[in-house]
C-alpha cells in the first residue's frame, strides 16, 4: 500500500471530521446541472461519503469507491450502500456513467500516472457525459504530511486533458478552500465532457 493510502487508513475518522460538514453546494452546481436527473454518477475517490449522500438525496444512482479501506468503511456507514475498494487504476467500467465526481483525489496520482487514469475515468463514461475534477492550484508536485500530492495549474490541467482525444474541457474556475480558516488555500476546478 502506497503512503497516501496509509495515510488516509490511519487518519480516516479524523479526516472525516475536517470534511464531513463542508459546504460544497457551489460545486455540485455545475457539475449537476450538466447530468440529467436521476443519472449514473461515480464517485472516484469519495472518502467520507459526503459527496455520495448528497447526490443519493437529489435522487441519482451513486456508485462510490475509494483506496482507503477505512473510509470505505465509513462511507459505507454514511451513505447506506456499497462502497468499492479500488485504486483509480482498476476501474473497468466502459460506457456506465452520466457523470464522474473526482473531487479532491486524482490529485494523488502522479503527473506521470494521470493521463492513464484519465483515460480510465473517460472509458467508464457514457457517449456526453460529464467529468468534475479538482485540484489544489499551483505547480507544486511531491510529498507534503504524509501525502503525495500534484497541484495544477490552468496550462497543466488543459495539458492533462489534451492526453484523452475524447475529452472536452468545457471550463474551470478558481476557488478557495470551502474548509474554515483555509480560504487562502487555492482549488483549480474544472468541467470536461466525452464527446457523443
Amino acid at each position: 500500500m502506497n503512503n497516501t493510502l496509509l495515510y488516509y487508513n490511519e487518519h480516516a475518522d479524523s479526516f472525516t471530521i475536517d470534511t464531513q460538514s463542508s459546504d460544497m453546494t457551489e460545486r455540485y452546481a455545475p457539475f449537476l446541472s450538466r447530468v440529467k436527473p436521476g443519472g449514473h454518477i461515480l464517485d472516484l475517490g469519495c472518502g467520507s461519503g459526503r459527496d455520495s449522500a448528497q447526490f443519493l438525496a437529489r435522487g441519482y444512482k451513486v456508485t462510490s469507491v475509494d483506496g482507503s479501506e477505512e473510509l470505505c468503511r465509513i462511507a459505507e456507514a454514511h451513505t447506506g450502500q456499497k462502497v468499492y475498494h479500488m485504486l483509480f487504476d482498476e476501474i473497468i467500467w466502459q460506457n456506465q456513467f452520466d457523470g464522474v465526481w473526482a473531487c479532491a483525489s486524482l490529485l494523488h496520482c502522479t503527473m506521470e500516472d494521470l493521463p492513464g487514469i484519465l483515460q480510465k475515468v473517460s472509458d467508464s463514461l457514457k457517449p456526453g457525459g460529464v467529468l468534475y475534477l479538482s485540484f489544489k492550484y499551483g505547480d507544486f508536485a511531491g510529498w507534503r504530511n504524509g501525502r503525495y500530492f500534484t497541484n495544477l495549474t490552468e496550462q497543466t490541467l488543459q495539458k492533462l486533458i489534451n492526453t484523452v482525444p475524447e475529452l472536452h474541457l468545457e471550463t474551470m474556475w478558481i476557488t478557495g478552500d470551502v474548509r474554515p480558516g483555509r480560504e487562502h488555500e487555492l482549488w483549480l476546478n474544472a468541467i470536461a465532457r466525452k464527446r457523443e
